[in-house]
């Protein structure tokens, strides 16, 4: 048997450590996000509304899409629901300085501080990034009578207040005002409807498919599956242009004057230092531009709008600007 001498293991020793200094920076920096600074160890997506919502759908893809690029890793989404957003917005609120924490948001959360007269508003935050824009989109049950978007809106002109309509935000939200621009394009004033706010799209659908309501109005991502699968009939889509792939008018080709489309985005709690605000900006500029993303996007129907830091702030001043004068012009 031949016995391996101290001098022979020093070298092999040696020889091991030469071999791993060879492959040693490849395996570190390829795919692991180290280049460009967006490892954020423990990082947390709070989603401030229930499963399925497009907050929730928008928030786990971003996370898998980031983990999938190598840009971080092991995000863990969680749900805080409540309020329309806004328990979990006085939630980030309160973890100032926290910079593992960031939450989805978008126009509900706008409308849902204003109707819940919310302690804390969306200026108290440190706004990330605006990252998509989409349509809603108008939606039945399959076994509705309603065939077209033209049917529904002539039972509705006929009764407005048995017509009950869902929508997965609060008053002052997309899926409220949404219809309620609906409403007034078809001469129903707005006050005679009847909506019903569910805290998110997945909970919306239940009532939809179940014939709680008559009609839906959500974002197209969030249905996508249930309408290509026939669960869901769709009758109309809210925004200036049909859905590549999905077989409905927009409202304005219907006759109706509606151009609505709502967005979603990011924000970070307040008093971050400058560093950590800076990487969790750079993680989500990598994803936006990751091929994965990009993807995503396509699949789930949605717009490119990509705005990050100080622009993104003033969009969202402008967003609760808008919502306070389009309340005020439907006399909500």
């Amino acid at each position: 048997m031949h016995l391996r001498t101290p001098r022979g293991r020093v070298a092999l020793a040696l020889l091991g450590a030469a071999v791993l200094v060879l492959v040693g920076p490849p395996l570190l920096t390829t795919g692991s996000g180290t280049e460009t600074g967006t490892q954020i160890p423990g990082l947390r997506f709070m989603v401030p509304n229930t499963p399925g919502g497009g907050y929730d759908i928008t928030a786990r893809t971003a996370a898998k899409n980031a983990e999938d690029a190598g840009l971080t890793h092991n995000i863990e989404v969680f749900n805080l629901p409540g309020a329309g957003g806004t328990v979990g917005l006085t939630r980030l609120v309160g973890e100032h300085g926290n910079g593992k924490l960031a939450m989805s948001m978008g126009l509900g959360v706008v409308g849902a501080v204003r109707s819940n007269d919310a302690p804390k508003t969306l200026a108290d935050t440190t706004p990330i990034a605006r990252l998509t824009e989409e349509q809603d989109v108008v939606v039945v049950a399959k076994d509705s009578p309603y065939k077209t978007i033209d049917d529904l809106i002539g039972a509705w002109k006929d009764n407005p207040g048995k017509l009950p309509v869902g929508g997965g935000s609060s008053p002052g939200g997309p899926d409220h005002l949404a219809p309620m621009l609906m409403a007034r394009a078809a001469g129903i004033a707005p006050k005679e409807v009847n909506y019903i706010p569910f805290d998110g799209g997945g909970e919306l659908l239940a009532s939809i498919l179940g014939n709680k309501v008559a009609f839906g109005v959500s974002g197209v991502g969030e249905y996508l599956d249930q309408i290509k699968a026939g669960e869901l009939r769709l009758l109309a889509v809210t925004g200036p242009e049909r859905v590549d792939g999905l077989d409905a008018p927009t409202l304005q080709e219907a006759g109706y004057d509606v151009n609505f489309t709502n967005w979603r985005g990011i924000v970070a709690p307040p008093g971050l230092a400058e560093a950590e605000r800076d990487k969790l900006t750079r993680l989500i500029e990598e994803l936006h531009d990751s091929p994965e993303w990009q993807q995503s996007m396509r699949q789930n129907g949605w717009d490119d709008a990509f705005l990050t830091g100080e622009k993104f702030g003033d969009f969202l001043k402008a967003e609760d600007e808008r919502v306070v004068s389009v309340l005020k012009e439907l006399g909500l």
